[in-house]
């Protein structure tokens, strides 16, 4: 069977949701039987989002290959159960970048080089490589941004040609478009949507299917309207309503018929969706047996998609527990020894997030020190574990101003250090230590009660790491070192031994989680923060599966 592609595009505003959708759709055509892959295609000029400031952009999702990519590929390996790469997120950058080098060494034989045919081809190649490596069936392609953007343009363009090359029987186009509700005349209004898809048409692409982001329902006259003018069937106008989860989503597009439309417009061999699993973890969302409030301590907590990793992790250690997570957002520059009792009152556990530079640095190591001196439950996640080491060395180690060089060079305690291959690294963009790496535990341990393992790999995403100059010294004073890389003798995974729950981790452990796959260590987490709230009876990890 020859690969499919399926074109996502959106319009009249962002933020829709196309990464949700595209996520959704392929987790249908997934339980249906079919290997799908997704890939974001993004307008921006930055080669990738990993130079980009969390406000601007949200969280940077790393991928194994060590490929600084969109938050949209999370959603994509957390709904589809899969691994993604560098080939799954292209950007504008990328593109032109790719297309300059191969001018300058020659390539294009003294030619021009124009937008068209040499942008939009490479633009192809990149949609294509994933489905020449006979991996996938689908191959699903969200392209960022709306529809008239100038950002755009050229992929809507690639995209018109490839419905020609690869033929039209092996292609779809899905238009994500809203039907707003107007209070003043208390009726829903299709002309966004109608404006909206006659631009798409004017750049030669006809969509298949119209998905209908709307807050009310759309009713039989709303849904001919669309057809009518927009040049579809009213079967292929589909609505997306609002949902109490992005988790349920799947299941309100399953109702729709959406991948049913799919299927058929593809001719596409398919057996029935088995979303038993799916639906049982949805449930557990809804409507846990328990609730706990944790305190997530970041320096972006006015920017929740700058953490969007770890909400979801959270979520699924939730449900494999039984439990709903309520995540109290606490913005570490505003916390002092002072203060952070009341901060932090009624929380049943702590989780410090990780992070750049050194604004807001003394508040997340009060909040360490609360959560270490109150026996609360402590989760610390890149820079968390480097706050977590800093503020045992002065207050248990009795190394006085004790810091990281990143906030303070001249200390007399670097427990954190700049890794020695980063000193003389000069360009920012893709340098850090990026990607998938080993990671030997030490048994009888917290990390080694969560994994059930010795070996992991996990993602990384730093410059700066434990010291060992100090390490001996450190754990002599009763700081485990319960994780460390073995190619290089890097310090992974640090804990308290005396404490109900007291683990930090230089990797990013909510990459690699699931909801097929929840993190072990977020489920270990969530259960001790159930205990310190008084709560013993919870689902266990074999009562999801």
């Amino acid at each position: 069977m020859a690969t499919k592609y399926i074109f996502v595009t959106g319009g009249v505003t962002s933020s829709l949701g196309k990464g949700i959708i595209c996520a959704s759709l392929g987790r249908l055509l997934v339980a249906r039987g079919l290997r799908v892959t997704i890939q974001k295609l993004d307008p921006y000029i930055n080669v990738d989002p990993g130079t980009m400031n969390p406000y601007e952009h949200g969280e940077v999702y790393v991928t194994d290959d060590g490929a600084e990519t969109d938050l949209d590929l999370g959603h994509y390996e957390r709904f589809l159960d899969i691994r993604t790469s560098q080939t799954n997120n292209v950007t504008t950058g990328r593109i032109y970048f790719d297309v300059i080098t191969k001018e300058r060494r020659g390539a294009y034989l003294g030619k021009t080089v124009q937008v068209i045919p040499h942008i939009t081809d490479e633009i192809k190649s990149h949609v294509l490589k994933l489905g020449q490596s006979s991996d996938y069936d689908i191959v699903i392609t969200e392209i960022g941004g709306t529809v008239g953007d100038i950002e755009s343009l050229p992929y809507i363009e690639a995209m018109r040609q490839l419905r020609y090359e690869v033929g039209r029987k092996n292609t779809l186009s899905i238009h994500l478009t809203l039907v707003p509700y107007l209070a003043a005349a208390g009726e829903l209004k299709t002309k966004p949507t109608q404006h909206s898809v006659k631009t798409l048409s004017e750049s030669g692409v006809n969509p298949d299917i119209l998905v209908c982001r709307s807050e009310y329902p759309l009713d039989k006259s709303i849904r001919s309207k669309i057809a009518q003018f927009c040049n579809v069937e009213i079967d292929d106008v589909i609505a997306s309503l609002d949902a109490e989860s992005i988790y349920e989503v799947p299941l309100l597009m399953q109702e729709e018929g959406l991948d049913a439309r799919v299927i058929e417009k593809l001719d596409l061999p398919a057996k029935n969706a088995d979303l038993k699993k799916w639906c049982d973890f949805v449930e557990r969302v809804k409507r846990p047996a328990h609730r706990i409030k944790i305190a997530l301590v970041g320096k972006y907590v006015e920017h929740h998609d700058a953490y969007k990793s770890i909400v979801e992790a959270l979520i699924h250690g939730g449900a494999m527990n039984n439990t709903g997570v309520d995540i109290q957002w606490i913005q570490s520059d505003y916390i002092t020894e002072s203060n952070v009792a009341t901060k932090l009152n009624g929380v049943s556990g702590v989780l410090v997030a990780p992070g750049f530079g050194g604004r807001g640095i003394e508040g997340k190591l009060a909040a360490v020190k609360h959560a270490r001196n109150n026996d609360i439950p402590f989760f610390g996640i890149c820079l968390g574990m480097q706050c977590a080491v800093i503020e045992f060395a002065r207050n248990v180690a009795g190394m006085e101003g004790a810091n990281s060089t990143e906030f303070d060079e001249n200390n007399d305690y670097p427990v954190i250090d700049l890794m020695p291959d980063q000193r003389d690294v000069e360009d920012k963009g893709g340098t850090m230590r990026l990607g998938r790496y080993a990671c030997d535990i030490t048994e009888s341990t917290r990390a080694h009660e969560a994994y059930q393992k010795e070996h992991i790999f996990e993602r990384h995403r730093h410059r700066f790491e434990l010291n060992n100059d100090l390490r001996d010294e450190l754990n002599k004073k009763g700081l485990v070192i319960s994780g460390v890389n073995p190619e290089r003798n890097l310090v992974e995974m640090i804990e308290i031994s005396d404490h109900p729950w007291f683990v930090g981790v230089q990797f990013h452990p909510e990459l690699r989680s699931t909801v097929y796959d929840p993190h072990p260590l977020f489920t270990s987490f969530v259960k001790a923060s159930l205990q310190k709230a008084g709560i013993t009876e919870s689902a266990g990890a074999e009562q999801i599966a």
